[in-house]
């Protein structure tokens, strides 16, 4: 499913290198009030092997998801900033800075928003009965799917009160943003 991405609000700054954007939002968290989130591609394997990362890209970014210590508390925990945090954990939640990594399950194809819900992790609540549902109602349901995954960046995207950097994992995608952002 394809849609125009709608302007948004913040600042938005582009990281071509995803530790690149966890490294800025290292530098803007000295009040504790920057976080890096992404959408939930990754799977979540330090939940058994606690020494394990969940999200590894190319050969130099590991990093874990949240909720292994602090559980609802991710966002305003000091030591946080050292994980990636999903939109069960900032959800209704503010920072001055959010850096978003945004994974393989939104890209951008000829200028248009594609959605690709068998990007994302098989154990994404949000997307439940996707494989079944796609099956009855195929257009219904990826309807559904691409609304769940827009709505996700958005959110996510917006927590950042001062500023928004972002990290896409497609390159036709990083390009689409960086030609949106540098006409701000």
């Amino acid at each position: 499913m394809k849609t125009r991405l709608s302007r948004i609000r913040e600042s938005i700054s582009d990281s071509s290198i995803p530790g690149t954007l966890h490294a800025a939002i290292e530098q803007k968290n000295s009040t504790n009030a920057a976080r890096v989130v992404a959408g939930y591609c990754w799977p979540w394997t330090s939940k058994k092997s606690p020494q394990s990362f969940d999200i590894v890209i190319g050969s130099d970014y590991r990093r874990r998801w949240n909720l292994d210590v602090d559980g609802s508390l991710w966002i305003v925990a000091p030591n946080s900033i050292n994980e990636v945090g999903c939109i069960h954990t900032c959800q209704g939640l503010e920072v001055e800075y959010i850096g978003v990594i945004i994974g393989p399950d939104l890209i951008v194809r000829d200028g248009e928003i594609v959605t690709v819900p068998e990007a994302r992790d098989r154990h994404d609540k949000t997307l439940r009965g996707y494989k079944t549902q796609v099956k009855a109602t195929p257009e219904k349901a990826k309807a559904l799917a691409a609304l769940i995954i827009k709505n996700t960046y958005r959110t996510l995207m917006t927590r950042g009160m001062k500023g928004c950097y972002i990290y896409c994992s497609d390159a036709e995608t990083t390009e689409y943003f960086r030609s949106r952002i540098s006409r701000h």
